[in-house]
């Protein structure tokens, strides 16, 4: 008769006869086991199909059991749709589903003062469970885990509050254990924001975040704990730290709290990164030459030479100073609540090397002044004091002629006239207290970088 069900045996024999073929051709004291207990479920679904007239639940054995594929199609993920993946997959309403997290930084490839940004290259692993995937190894040839794509199955969302720019990764799987655990391990390279406290540049330290949320479910659907101790990430971090630039990856801290967002609470993990500066290429190509050329300008001011050429010195000195200035102030930000130390630095030596050659000026003003008071004094002493009239004779030089030709004569003497003994006290005040004024900044600034 038509559309009458089967005989219950002839079912059995139909699809049992192929397990008991490869039983008999395993000749395995295991591959008896499984061929037993495949060939006994596999009746007994059939034959509970058979009686209800519907086909066999979700878990029916398949009938070849030792590839992932027959994981996959038992687990029924081909006929999965896309709103089922995007649906929380949790067993009761009421309790929040556990993501634990860890992270591992990976490298810091680059840091930009002036757009106060920095980029990362980190690892994030998350760790949840579904207990809508599981399976059970025994059944599969003792297979416990498999690696499937990201949007095979529900994933938790992840929101970085810091990030203006990121570049995505190809490598988006997840790892599924039979029990229903998935890991996935997904690494970023994100720029960031972070406010950069450029105070004591070059030896400065800074701290930036990485806050990690997930706004799309409430602290009453979607819970996230860290999964490892801070000490124990930082680690594990420096372990495979990659670059050794610039900067140093000194220490990792966590914060955890909820943020209050149109009344709901949403959990929110901040790892906070901990980096030092290098100086030493700050050191030798600004610090060093600027004091280098600082030295040179005081052993000008306090050297032999004439006090114009002194000042021609100082003028050279002062417009490389001004270069090392330029090349500064492309590195620094526009704008900040705090000068860097580095930047009074190096307008206290421009404003001392200003000072320098005023005192300069000062000192060779002053030298022509008394240079011209004392030729003054002298004509008056010529005055007072006049030679006596001569009778003109044809054979005698005119008077005046004769007075002309003594002057040149004694010229030299009158113009390297004993040194003004109050130009010389004065060229000794201004110029040590010059000195001991550059000793006082120089105090300063090493304070301050040093505190």
């Amino acid at each position: 008769m038509d559309g009458a069900p089967e005989d219950p045996q002839a079912i059995v024999s139909k699809v049992g006869e192929p397990h008991k073929e490869r039983w008999r051709r395993s000749g395995k004291p295991r591959a008896e086991k499984l061929g037993k207990s495949i060939w006994g479920w596999s009746c007994s679904g059939l034959f509970t199909a058979w009686r209800n007239g519907a086909p066999a639940p979700r878990g029916a054995a398949p009938r070849y059991i030792c590839t992932y594929y027959d994981v996959i199609e038992y687990l029924n993920i081909s006929s999965h749709s896309k709103l089922h993946t995007q649906i929380l997959p949790k067993t009761h309403w009421k309790e929040p589903m556990e993501v634990m997290m860890d992270f591992m930084l990976i490298a810091i490839l680059s840091v930009a003062e002036k757009l106060q940004t920095v980029t990362f290259y980190f690892v994030l692993s998350l760790e949840w469970t579904n207990t809508f995937a599981t399976w059970d190894p025994r059944d599969f040839c003792n297979i416990s885990k498999i690696v499937l794509p990201m949007d095979s199955f529900w994933s938790p969302p992840i929101f970085i509050l810091e990030r203006v720019n990121e570049q995505k990764s190809n490598l988006e799987y997840i790892a599924v254990t039979h029990n229903g655990t998935f890991n996935a391990s997904l690494p970023f390279q994100v720029t960031l924001t972070c406010g950069l406290m450029i105070l004591k540049f070059p030896f400065d330290t800074q701290t930036c975040n990485i806050s990690i949320a997930s706004f799309l479910y409430p602290a009453t659907d979607l819970s996230m704990k860290v999964k490892r101790t801070p000490a124990e990430m930082l680690v594990n971090s420096q372990s495979f730290f990659l670059t050794d630039g610039e900067w140093k990856f000194t220490n990792l801290s966590i914060n955890e709290y909820m943020e209050e967002i149109d009344d709901g609470e949403f959990p929110v993990i901040t790892y906070m990164i901990s980096m030092k500066r290098r100086p030493t290429l700050y050191i030798l190509n600004l610090i060093l030459p600027t004091c280098a050329l600082y030295l040179l300008d005081m052993a000008v001011l306090f050297g032999p030479s004439s006090l114009e050429e002194k000042v021609s010195f100082q003028i050279s000195i002062i417009l490389g100073s001004s270069m090392l200035a330029v090349i500064l102030n492309n590195m620094l930000p526009t704008s900040s609540n705090e000068p860097p130390i580095i930047v009074l630095f190096f307008l206290g030596t421009f404003l001392l090397m200003i000072m320098a050659v005023l005192d300069t000026f000062f000192l060779l003003h002053h030298q022509h002044k008394s240079l011209r008071l004392g030729k003054a004094f002298r004509t008056v002493q010529q005055g007072v004091h006049p030679e006596p009239a001569m009778t003109t004779n044809p054979g005698t030089k005119h008077p005046t002629e004769k007075s002309q030709e003594k002057l040149q004569q004694t010229r030299p003497c009158w113009e390297t006239p004993e040194q003004d003994p109050v130009l010389v006290v004065l060229e000794k005040v201004l110029l040590y207290s010059h000195f001991f004024l550059s000793l006082f900044f120089f105090a300063v600034i090493s304070v301050k970088w040093s505190s």
